[in-house]
């Protein structure tokens, strides 16, 4: 087939052969094999000039087309496989981003020398195509979009106060009990109006309330050490607190459902090889 379109573009089946740096031979020869395969007349040819037939015409225009997806593949293949190199501009949101990701991020640099990375934390929702991120980090249900998602480990989520708290408003043995508490309230999420619980006798969730109300976590971590409510967060954010007795656990019979976490990225961006090494990498370190 090549051969094929180098003899048409060419004008002749020695132009073409002096292009592909065969012989002339060669080049005739395999000519005549595909129009043997294919049982048609391709080029019309005299000792002075060659035409293409009508059925040469079509298979020619066709070929064009079939040759350049063929190089187009090749092409993103050997992307894949070559060195990642250049910039990864990358958004997550606060909590996620500095407790989980970015001690993560050493390593990914580590591994790929000649990759360097924009990490930009924030809880509002970015448009990647428009702020021009190659991937997005997402907590929560995903809405419906264009965009491609790979599911990561959901976020472990934790209910906890400070001991000051508990002592002067007393522990609560059911999520029922959580109404009459105050409850810290992170406004970014659903978890601003209701907290969700699966206990003994399933699926629970309860309204919450509260006195303070932030759109971030480390604020509201720093009310819960204050004594001020009780919070419910991602257990990496608390973990530290809890191992030192500054955070008690409570409800230990409920679990908190996780949060879905995902990253995205563009379905019509090229798949680069940075790119493809850091979705790579975040699943062999945020999956299941």
């Amino acid at each position: 087939m090549q051969t094929f379109v180098r003899v048409v573009e060419s004008g002749s089946i020695s132009a073409a052969a002096e292009e592909m740096n065969q012989s002339s031979q060669l080049t005739g020869k395999q000519l005549r094999s595909l129009e043997q395969n294919l049982g048609i007349k391709l080029i019309s040819r005299t000792t002075r000039t060659q035409s293409l037939t009508d059925s040469g015409l079509l298979f020619y225009e066709r070929a064009k087309i079939i040759l350049a997806e063929m190089e187009e593949a090749e092409t993103l293949i050997s992307e894949t496989q070559a060195i990642p190199r250049g910039n990864l501009r990358i958004s997550a949101p606060i909590t996620f981003g500095s407790q989980l990701l970015a001690s993560k991020l050493p390593e990914y640099l580590k591994q790929n020398p000649e990759v360097s990375l924009e990490l930009c934390l924030s809880n509002r929702t970015v448009d990647l195509v428009e702020e021009r991120f190659d991937a997005v980090f997402r907590t929560g249900e995903l809405p419906d979009s264009q965009l491609l998602a790979r599911a990561l480990t959901p976020y472990q989520m934790v209910i906890c106060a400070a001991p000051a708290y508990l002592e002067m408003a007393g522990s609560p043995s059911v999520p029922q009990d959580l109404m009459q508490h105050q409850c810290l309230i992170f406004t970014h999420t659903s978890m601003r109006t209701e907290w969700k619980f699966e206990g003994p006798d399933g699926h629970v969730s309860i309204p919450v309330t509260g006195r303070f109300k932030t759109d971030n976590s480390e604020a509201l971590l720093a009310a819960a050490l204050a004594g001020l409510g009780i919070i419910m967060q991602p257990y990496p954010l608390m973990s530290a607190d809890i191992a030192a007795g500054r955070l008690v656990r409570i409800l230990p019979e409920y679990v908190v459902p996780g949060r879905p976490v995902h990253v995205l990225y563009a379905q019509d961006r090229r798949m680069t090889p940075r790119l493809r090494s850091f979705i790579d990498f975040c699943i062999t370190h945020f999956s299941e």
